[in-house]
């Protein structure tokens, strides 16, 4: 990079820099002694921050690049410029602006004093402080967090600036902290997610985000469940060779096999429960396939081993004196008579319709209760949410078919 001296003498020194790098690249650093590697690691690292800072300094300068090129921001042009993608781009601007708003953090990255990691998290803590502090306040966070970042790594860093005001202005940290626990509280509830994603090869991810004291809750349970006293607790081989991800994996299903069902709410009219329909034979020997209420199917081996532990619920009909067929004596279908559908229907009965029966309700399919029907299981189905609004819907008419299946045609 060879720059005339009339150049800016920006560019005289970026040209000095490169001219600089390119006698070094020819240099081999394996021979350095151990404390000269040490060195020239640090200065390395040191080099690098200044000229991170020097780099943000001219985004935020650069406001007519982004004119005459057309582009958002002279970041994203740049990110185009050296191919790192418009994402890094935008981050960048956004850290050029936030060090134009706080001049002091710029000086000290382009020094060499912190690291842009640092400088990041300490220029989102400074964003957010209370508006209506007062300028000495601000400027006394600004060094407090400067003056941190030369003992501190960033995730360190970030607590202190979140608890910066407790030792600059500790009459307004209470109020500061509540304000920013009822603002993560609302975000942890507005963010909170939780996605399936079948593999198709026996396995599904879960993906899930949820607010910091769920994550804390959970992983204390888990981590109980994988305490060296209580591995014995988890149902699977040698934990001891699993990475702690693994390890509360296994964990978490444990848990969930454990999970008393008492206390869940109902689902169509009946507690929360997967049914396993699979023959007796089977069931004894270990060998075969069962299929769930809700859709999917596992070994009998699996099964067996459930049996033991999870309360697996067997299709067997009319066990332990449960009374199946109920006539006019009671109008809602009982949780002994919807299991026995789940095992005998399989899935929404609606024609063409194949929601799992774990997700179904139980209808008076042959005659409305309020017309005399029975509650009867030969008389129910189950159906999904859809179609029993469909089958309450006078505009249309359902018909059940000799294979029992529902079919609706809307009423002309």
């Amino acid at each position: 990079m060879s720059v005339p001296l009339e150049e800016h003498p920006l560019l005289r020194c970026l040209a000095s820099v490169d001219e600089a790098l390119d006698d070094a690249s020819e240099l081999d650093p394996a021979f350095l002694p151990t404390r000269d590697k040490a060195r020239a690691l640090r200065a390395v690292d040191r080099e690098l921050a200044r000229l991170e800072g020097l780099r943000l300094r001219l985004l935020a300068a650069s406001g007519d690049v982004a004119v005459d090129m057309g582009a958002r921001s002279a970041g994203v042009w740049l990110a185009g410029e050296s191919r790192t993608g418009a994402a890094n781009g935008v981050r960048a601007q956004r850290l050029a602006e936030a060090l134009g708003r706080w001049p002091e953090v710029g000086r000290a990255l382009c020094a060499g004093a912190i690291n842009l990691p640092q400088a990041t998290v300490i220029l989102t803590a400074l964003d957010e402080l209370p508006s209506d502090l007062g300028a000495e306040t601000t400027a006394k966070a600004c060094a407090q967090l400067l003056a941190d970042a030369g003992h501190f790594a960033p995730h360190q860093l970030r607590l202190l600036g979140r608890r910066v005001l407790e030792v600059v202005a500790p009459d307004v940290a209470e109020g500061r902290e509540e304000q920013l626990l009822l603002a993560e509280e609302q975000r942890g509830r507005r963010e909170t997610r939780l996605a399936f994603h079948p593999r198709g090869d026996g396995v599904t991810d879960v993906v899930a985000r949820v607010p910091d004291r769920v994550a804390d809750r959970l992983r204390a349970y888990l981590d109980a469940f994988t305490a060296p006293r209580r591995r014995h607790r988890v149902a699977s081989g040698d934990l001891d060779r699993l990475a702690l991800p693994g390890r509360r994996g296994l964990a978490f299903c444990t848990l969930l096999e454990h999970l008393p069902t008492d206390g869940l709410p109902t689902h169509g009219g009946t507690p929360t429960s997967v049914v396993v329909m699979l023959d007796w034979e089977s069931l004894r020997r270990g060998v075969g396939v069962a299929e769930l209420s809700t859709g999917g199917r596992t070994s009998a081996a699996e099964v067996r081993r459930l049996a033991c532990t999870a309360g697996v619920l067997p299709a067997v009909l009319g066990g332990a004196g449960e009374v199946l067929d109920l006539g006019r004596t009671r109008r809602l279908f009982s949780p002994a008579q919807r299991k026995a559908m789940a095992v005998r229907d399989r899935h929404c009965r609606a024609e063409g319709c194949d929601i799992p029966a774990a997700w179904c309700e139980a209808h008076h399919a042959a005659d409305p209760w309020s017309k005399g029907g029975r509650t009867d299981l030969a008389d129910g189905a189950l159906l999904c949410a859809f179609h029993h609004q469909r089958a309450h819907d006078p505009r249309w008419d359902a018909r059940r078919l000799p294979t029992g299946e529902v079919r609706y045609r809307r009423r002309t």
